[in-house]
């Protein structure tokens, strides 16, 4: 039974309005002279029936050109004439499509000369346009040039016509509704090209202009043409040709704001453009350019709340439309239009391609860095291989980008292309801790083809036999891990595989064996990648298994949400992957320390952890050390359990850096700098911890991490230290013994020394401690050492009411795999019980032998006498 074609057309057409109309075109209005073929209209074939649908119909908007559609003109079988009203205009816009048309296969199977599917260069029609003195213009219309197939085959688009839906940009799901894929949306941009109906835009140009069209004739060479609607404008060049991104500032009144929410065609509701596309709106920000080269790097810019950069891509005769239907034409942002100055002001468009190179300037070699580029108005400027706007969300990027508040940095390896304005730009380039950051203002001019920013390392800490890591960073590629580590001056990067209920990250780059840039793995050793595991439990806490061997430790996360899935049992203890790190050679460290807290203290009292991890957590750049992480750190080291102090950002978005903060771990002289060694120091506790000031210290000429035996009279030790920064001005050292200042002393902003006489009566540990601050931020805890611990003969480390807190810890973790805990099955949950009640025991003898009278709680009670 044939189709009625013409119920069919365009009735679940939808979201064919792509933005405002220009006021350069109007639809041009045609009655048929001669009928759609009713021979043709039968045979069309079933599925350009089924997808017409879909196709514009009745007032559209497309590329900014208005239509007005009540059905297609089929051309197929004969000519067919449309007469409309007498038109002049320099361009005239076809909204058309084609049928496609079968491929040929030989007897083999294959396609001989084959044009492709879109039939490149297939003569499909002609489109004669008679004037009303008679004179007639042919146009051959060739498949996949002036017109495409309603149903393409992938990317075998038009080299003269455009699908009939402009690009758009896209936003995360927080900013844009729809049902665009998480993924695609990252890419920022769309092309609406897998549609069940594609129609096409292709702009004749008149060759007499000053005549009047009256009448078009489609005559059909091969296959079928719908011509659905036309459009004629005055415009000075091919209105579907737009110009490269431009940028301009927008200035709105006092107290306005402008977001930038898309609907779910990629347009924002304040601000269109009709023959072109805003890009990106973003709020703009001054730097301290008079200033530049003084003030300090990483610092954030001031945010101008009713000043706003707007990137777009439009035709020269395009127009600004306002929320308020306002218009501002494109071209008076160059300056030639009375209302640009209070409104739209242009930004010097970036189009100077320069090679920039940061070299070190002793050896002229080139060198990772973090490199940030802004113009005169304050606009980021990436390199053409970064994101120009990186997205910060939580999993949402693993580009090599950071994004400090409104502050944007790309990490680059020595040598990189950025596009440039003529004029001022201000460059910041920075690299770790011991080398001195530089900020520059230079001048861009058409001669310019290459800058060149030397690098000078002022500490040497390095030298000295430290070497620097980051303990804690998820998402990243083990080769992306590489480049911002080393851009950022950090020589290890442990790289952690994990579960997220039922998402798994870096799993496939655990190998067991490979250290990324060692140089048996065929880099220079210098700067190195591992890839361990975090593994998680909501309520137990999280490990991080570092360096070890083998198989991958699993399983990654138990206990259920959020860690891991919902339904999964408690089948794995910390302190169990713990002895499996152990057993296969690797480090075992308590990542962002000390929460989630509760089994890490069994895992302490069994000797199962090498280091306590200090982390940013959720302020970033304010808050320094935390107080609360080493207060509970402390704890431990006043009952004796020497546990490393390291630092580990726990990255997981462009956000952080790596090695915000970070360890620094000593190497012995005669060693090697290799991860294997690098895994022994943080088990000696030969370590500091630090955003940015470096530290030496030496107890009685021994360093971090050393245990010195004195005799049971104690005695007093020489304290001696040496301390120096370059990114964060310090402000105080401080001696802390047992947990409390002793000593403390202001210090040099950059450098400085000195040392104290301690007298020690009982077991005691000494750790260094620096305050430093910004000069906009308070001061903070910027750094830390690992204790050197004090062994007075007949002197226990032993601090009761701490104790009391972390055998409170083991019970709670009893508790919860006795209640709530979902069991695996009974066996498991009795060998993890078993675990939990050893730690329990070992520290409550402890408690007994010194005399310590505690309450017991009734899962764990037992017959006192006395203590």
């Amino acid at each position: 039974r044939p189709v009625d074609f013409g119920k069919l057309w365009g009735t679940r057409a939808q979201n064919y309005r792509d933005g405002p109309s220009s006021t350069h075109f109007r639809a041009v209005r045609f009655c048929q002279a001669t009928p759609n073929d009713p021979k043709t209209v039968a045979e069309l074939p079933a599925d350009l029936v089924e997808a017409s649908a879909f196709a514009h119909t009745g007032a559209c908007v497309a590329w900014g050109i208005p239509f007005s559609i009540n059905g297609p003109i089929i051309v197929g079988g004969g000519p067919t004439r449309i007469d409309f009203s007498q038109t002049e205009a320099p361009w005239l816009v076809f909204l058309h499509s084609s049928g496609s048309r079968a491929d040929k296969f030989n007897e083999q199977g294959f396609i001989a000369a084959s044009q492709g599917t879109g039939k490149l260069n297939e003569h499909a029609a002609d489109y004669v346009f008679i004037y009303e003195d008679g004179l007639e213009e042919r146009i051959a219309i060739r498949r996949r040039y002036e017109v495409g197939a309603f149903n393409l085959r992938w990317r075998e688009q038009c080299v003269q016509a455009v699908f009939a839906k402009k690009p758009h940009p896209t936003r995360d799901h927080t900013k844009q509704p729809g049902p665009i894929e998480w993924g695609w949306r990252q890419t920022k941009s769309r092309i609406e090209d897998r549609t069940p109906w594609n129609n096409y835009l292709w702009a004749f140009e008149n060759p007499h202009p000053k005549k009047a069209l009256v009448a078009i004739r489609f005559e059909p060479v091969s296959g079928i043409l719908l011509v659905s609607g036309l459009s004629a404008g005055n415009v000075a060049t091919n209105p579907l040709r737009w110009q490269s991104r431009q940028k301009a500032i927008l200035q709105l009144p006092a107290d306005s704001t402008l977001d930038d929410q898309l609907d779910e065609n990629g347009l924002l509701s304040q601000l269109q453009l009709d023959l072109g596309q805003v890009i990106w709106v973003s709020p703009k920000v001054n730097y301290p350019d008079k200033d530049w080269e003084k003030s300090r790097q990483n610092s954030q810019p001031e945010l101008q709340k009713n000043r706003f950069i707007v990137e777009y891509s439009a035709h020269p005769d395009a127009g600004f439309i306002f929320g308020d239907g306002s218009r501002i034409a494109v071209r008076e942002i160059n300056g030639t239009g009375a209302k640009i100055g209070s409104v739209l002001t242009p930004i010097e468009t970036a189009d100077r391609r320069v090679s920039l190179r940061t070299i070190e300037k002793d050896t002229g070699m080139p060198v990772p860095v973090k490199l940030h580029v802004h113009g005169a108005a304050g606009e980021y400027l990436a390199p053409i291989d970064h994101d120009r706007e990186p997205n910060p969300n939580w999993f949402e990027s693993n580009t090599p980008d950071q994004v400090l508040g409104h502050h944007v940095s790309a990490y680059v390896p020595g040598e990189t292309t950025i596009d440039l304005p003529l004029g001022k730009i201000y460059v910041e380039v920075t690299k770790g801790f011991e080398i001195q950051p530089k900020r520059l203002c230079l001048e861009v001019t058409k001669a310019t083809k290459e800058i060149t920013v030397e690098l000078e390392k002022v500490l040497h800490w390095r030298e000295k036999g430290w070497v620097t890591a980051d303990t804690h960073v998820h998402f990243l590629s083990p080769s992306t891990a590489m480049l911002e580590g080393s851009a950022e001056g950090v020589n290890v990067v442990n790289l952690l595989a994990s579960q997220w209920g039922e998402l798994m990250t870096n799993v496939g780059d655990f190998d067991g064996k490979s250290t990324f840039g060692s140089r048996e793995a065929g880099g220079d050793g210098e700067y190195v990648v591992r890839v361990g595991s975090e593994n998680r439990q909501a309520i137990l806490g999280h490990i991080s298994l570092l360096g070890y061997s083998g198989n991958i430790i699993t399983p990654l996360c138990a206990g259920g949400p959020e860690e891991s899935a919902i339904g999964d049992p408690v089948d794995a203890l910390l302190t169990e992957w713990a002895r499996y790190c152990k057993t296969q050679g690797g480090v075992v460290v308590l990542p962002h320390y000390p929460n989630p807290r509760l089994e890490n203290a069994a895992t302490i009292v069994l000797d199962q952890a090498d280091a306590v991890e200090m982390a940013p957590l959720d302020d970033l750049y304010g808050g320094g050390i935390d107080p609360y992480s080493l207060s509970d750190w402390y704890r431990y080291l006043n009952n004796g359990y020497l546990l490393a102090a390291v630092g580990g950002t726990d990255k997981m978005s462009a956000r952080c850096p790596i090695g915000l903060i970070r360890t620094y771990a000593k190497i012995p002289n005669d060693t090697a700098f290799t991860y294997q060694a690098w895994m022994e120091a943080v088990q000696r506790a030969e370590t500091f911890v630090t955003y940015g000031p470096l530290m030496e210290l030496a107890v009685e000429g021994e360093t971090m991490g050393s245990r010195i035996n004195m005799q049971k009279s104690g005695g007093t030790v020489d304290v001696t230290w040496k301390v120096a920064s370059t990114v964060m001005p310090m402000t105080k050292v401080e001696l802390v013994v047992n947990g409390e200042i002793r000593e403390s002393q202001v210090v040099n902003p950059e450098d400085d020394g000195g040392g104290w006489s301690v007298k020690i009566d009982r077991s005691s540990w000494i750790a260094l401690l620096i305050r430093g601050r910004q000069t906009d931020q308070p001061e903070i805890i910027a750094a830390h050492s690992s204790p050197v611990m004090l062994d007075i003969e007949g002197s226990q480390h032993f601090a009761a009411a701490d104790a009391i807190t972390i055998l409170e810890q083991i019970e709670g973790s009893i508790a919860y795999i006795d209640t709530i805990g979902t069991r695996a099955n009974e066996k498991r949950f009795k060998e993890m019980r078993m675990t939990l009640v050893s730690a329990y025991r070992r520290l409550h003898s402890r408690m007994h032998e010194a005399g310590h009278y505690h309450e017991h709680s009734i899962a764990t009670d037992h017959d006192e006498h006395h203590h």
